[in-house]
């Protein structure tokens, strides 16, 4: 075997910013020890597994293709160590949440993760569902808990939890109250949304299949709390997820609108890329999960 662990570890992370220097500086690393570990892994089989574009370093044809089985090789050996080292602790875990769920679900897991693995290494991103995902893909993070469905050949997603959308308004709004809202109503209603790219945005345009053309531009907002302070101050209307939404309806400061005939149920999933090695990091948080 005429490569090395730290060569494959200066590709993956050269592929993963798409500049040496990045890499060299994320594994501790001098630039030119860095340049030189990628050289010599190409230069010992005739290969080459990047094209210069600009400034950075893209992954070509053999360069991708080679890249999973490095990323499942090299966590296999992190795990390896561990059981070397007779650490009773797992190793380093990265996990990524939408925001919905980074906020309501997410912390309760990690801190019974780390009450049961006291010195264990782990790391939460919380963004929206797009960015998680396309972080999975990219090997940036181990494992990825979103809101919204995706569609990539190179991942997996396995079904967690259920969940439903509520449309919201304030309670002094003129709607307040309603049995429910008709098509004609959201039409007309000023709306307060999530951006493009959350799960949540992607199940609202779901549910308002064949309306949303007839929509006026949304006020746009990233954050759970802006849209539910929004609302409250009566700008319009708004859609999140129920489970952000409990502490506001008990305490009167946002009533529920129905819609029963545009159903807002989804699904929440975990997301994993399909050559990632599963460490007994990444079974213990699905476990837990």
């Amino acid at each position: 075997m005429r490569f090395t662990l730290r060569q494959l570890s200066v590709f993956l992370e050269t592929a993963r910013t798409g500049k040496i220097s990045h890499a060299a500086e994320r594994l501790s690393l001098s630039q030119s020890a860095a340049s030189n570990a990628l050289k010599e892994l190409e230069r010992q089989y005739g290969i080459l597994l990047f094209d210069r574009v600009g400034k950075r370093l893209v992954l070509n044809d053999l360069g991708r293709a080679i890249r999973p089985r490095a990323e499942a090789l090299l966590d296999q050996a992190e795990d390896l160590e561990q059981d070397l080292l007779q650490q009773t602790d797992l190793g380093e875990l990265k996990v990524g949440a939408t925001l919905t769920i980074g906020n309501y679900l997410a912390v309760g897991i990690l801190t019974q993760y780390r009450s049961e693995h006291p010195h264990a290494r782990i790391g939460l991103e919380v963004a929206n569902t797009s960015q998680i995902v396309d972080k999975v893909a990219n090997f940036e993070l181990d494992i990825g808990m979103i809101e919204g469905e995706v569609n990539h050949p190179d991942l997996e997603l396995i079904p967690w939890q259920n969940d439903e959308l509520v449309i919201i308004c304030a309670p002094d709004h003129p709607w307040a109250g309603r049995p429910w809202l008709t098509d004609e109503d959201l039409v007309r209603a000023r709306w307060i949304l999530r951006e493009s790219g959350s799960g949540t945005r992607q199940a609202f345009d779901r549910a308002m299949h064949g309306l949303l053309a007839q929509f006026e531009p949304p006020l746009e907002l990233q954050h759970t709390e802006a849209i539910k302070r929004a609302v409250e101050a009566g700008l319009g209307l708004g859609c999140l997820s129920r489970l952000t939404l409990q502490e506001a309806f008990a305490r009167g400061s946002l009533v529920p609108l129905p819609v029963p005939q545009r159903p807002m149920d989804r699904q929440f999933y975990l997301v994993l890329h399909r050559n990632k090695f599963r460490s007994r990091a990444i079974e213990q948080w699905i476990n837990l999960c």
